[in-house]
């Protein structure tokens, strides 16, 4: 069963909404949130607002990573923070405006997160099957194994350089 996916990101007072929502849209096109906060001009005296709203499915954006050949590490950096009734992400606001997905693992990102959460129970097989690929044939892949990225994001070298 497909789980439950909320996408936020936070709307600081220097950002523009309409700009955060069209970033947000190009790797989730069903993002509908409730209402964005107004567009001001300086000095700007509106507050930051975290926008959220549920969407069906993350399809569009294992589309993106399939395209990009980056599945092993979307299993990655999506099943880092699992836990047994789901698992959240971030991803780059900026890089998503031009249709790119980076995965922000920790901290704060140049131009904002979008924040995904996926909630169901057991998100790891779920992640594993979302991002299988031909390769695994050869390498199999899981969330957790000694081939995963470690968690600041470094590489695990799992082939002997002759």
């Amino acid at each position: 069963m497909d789980p439950k996916v909320r996408v936020s990101t936070l709307i600081r007072s220097h950002d523009d909404p309409d700009k955060v929502k069209d970033s947000v849209k190009s790797i989730f096109p069903d993002w509908e949130p409730g209402k964005l906060p107004e567009k001001s001009s300086f000095p700007v005296t509106r507050s930051s607002e975290v926008v959220s709203a549920e969407i069906q499915s993350i399809d569009s954006l294992l589309t993106i990573l399939r395209e990009n050949r980056v599945l092993d590490t979307a299993l990655d950096a999506m099943a880092m923070k699992a836990h047994e009734g789901g698992t959240v992400f971030y991803l780059s606001r900026q890089s998503a405006a031009i249709g790119k997905v980076s995965f922000v693992l920790e901290g704060n990102a140049l131009g904002g997160l979008i924040e995904v959460t996926l909630e169901g129970s057991d998100i790891e097989v779920w992640l594993e099957q979302q991002t299988w690929h031909v390769g695994r044939e050869r390498v199999p892949r899981e969330v957790g194994d000694d081939y995963s990225m470690d968690s600041d994001g470094d590489a695990s070298e799992w082939f002997q350089i002759s």
